[in-house]
């Protein structure tokens, strides 16, 4: 039988981890988890591969940490399991957020994508932010921002309606940030066709924000970025609200202006 051999395999494998010899850990690991799905069993075949993972991490092997993870998620998703599968990947991208950031954020992406396919949308609430969190980092703004609209859509799914606002706000203000206001703007009209988001407290401020790069008025910029509104999302987007603005508004206000959106004449009553 086969079950002996695999159980020899996972003692190894326990003995190997306690010993602090990482590399052997691994490879018993990698072996019981193969033998575990010869005995069609990928419940213990990805639990034994999230132990490599975590070999594979002490080693500082973060392309096998990434590969062995996932391997566990797809181990996972064979047992119908959506939540440990999710899970896994989280783990992946927690790992390599520092050293591969660039694929945690993927991991993080198909991780909120398991959740989604198995209508559980509420549950990767977290993932989409630690995702933007990351774009945010690598300064790759435009794919925070679409990780903050797939927050928002998610949100609306689960009637999360705080949430949701709280996710096309933190949009808008990342656009900001990247000194892109047509984009931020689009955006804005965009979450304005939504019937919560125009209730909300949070389209409150994005409108007064946006009127006041519009006016080109930096103190108020500066004082709606210490509003509530703002002081209650996450921190990676309170800290670049207060730093705005970050680029020229006297030329936005300018360019503005040349695209025809004239400013009003007081004296104009015509």
């Amino acid at each position: 039988m086969l079950s002996n051999p695999i159980n020899s395999y996972s003692a190894v494998a326990n003995a190997f981890r306690v010993a602090k010899d990482y590399e052997k850990a691994k490879t018993a690991y990698e072996k019981a988890s193969k033998g575990q799905e010869m005995l069609s069993s990928p419940w213990d075949a990805a639990k034994h591969m999230e132990s490599a993972a975590t070999q594979a991490k002490e080693l500082s092997n973060w392309k096998e940490v990434g590969d062995f993870y996932r391997r566990a998620s797809e181990l996972y998703i064979e047992c119908g399991r959506s939540q440990p599968a999710s899970d896994a990947l989280e783990k992946g991208a927690r790992a390599l957020a520092d050293t591969m950031p660039d694929e945690a954020a993927q991991l993080y992406s198909d991780a909120c994508t398991i959740l989604e396919d198995d209508e559980r949308d509420q549950m990767a609430f977290d993932l989409y932010r630690a995702a933007a969190g990351i774009y945010i980092k690598l300064e790759k703004y435009s794919d925070a921002v679409s990780f903050m609209m797939r927050l928002g859509l998610a949100a609306e799914k689960c009637n999360a309606t705080n949430s949701q606002s709280k996710a096309y706000l933190s949009a808008i203000i990342i656009y900001l940030y990247a000194h892109d206001f047509k984009q931020a703007e689009k955006c804005y009209n965009d979450c304005y066709q939504i019937d919560a988001f125009v209730k909300s407290d949070q389209n409150r401020c994005a409108s007064k924000l946006l009127a006041a790069y519009t006016d080109g008025d930096i103190e108020e910029i500066k004082h709606v970025a210490q509003s509530s509104a703002i002081s209650n999302l996450d921190n990676v987007i309170i800290r670049l609200a207060r730093k705005l603005p970050t680029g020229d508004v006297s030329a936005l206000k300018e360019d503005i202006v040349e695209d025809g959106e004239e400013p009003l004449d007081e004296n104009d009553l015509t």
